[in-house]
């Protein structure tokens, strides 16, 4: 059933990023490119996706398990570190350059966008190779 319900919701999730364009990288481009003709929709998709995210949280909180009856994984450390500072630089990095981010990649490959696909397959590469640091240990130091 939760696997059922993961496919829903992952289908919402990707006709609403096609609905709304943020599957097209020219268009989240067209949002980062404060010097050109800027466009402003995808803060307006954020802000939706906020407004929805912030009553989920809402009416989640304090819960031990889901309405499948599964284990709650809400995240609950407040820590900034390295590692999270690091990681949120790359993200935002990769975003301005190729104008996808995971979500959006996904579903513009499932669309049949080439460019998708590079960017798939480096996000791919990139968390292969943080499993392998990180099952060396290489990465439990860094960010302390």
């Amino acid at each position: 059933m939760a696997a059922l319900f993961s496919l829903i919701a992952g289908a919402v999730f990707g006709i609403g990023l096609i609905v709304s364009g943020m599957a097209n990288p020219a268009k989240v481009l067209g949002f980062l490119d404060l010097a050109g003709p800027w466009d402003p929709s995808l803060a307006f998709v954020m802000a939706g996706a906020i407004a929805v995210g912030s009553v989920a949280f809402l009416l989640v909180r304090g819960r031990q398990v889901s309405m499948l009856g599964l284990p709650m994984k809400l995240p609950t450390s407040r820590h900034l570190d390295r590692r999270l500072v690091g990681g949120s630089l790359l993200f935002g990095v990769g975003w301005g350059v190729a104008g996808f981010c995971p979500g959006p990649a996904l579903t513009a490959l499932g669309m049949g966008e080439g460019k998708a696909l590079v960017f798939v397959a480096a996000m791919v590469a990139g968390m292969a190779i943080f499993e392998l640091l990180e099952r060396r240990g290489q990465l439990r130091t860094a960010g302390a």
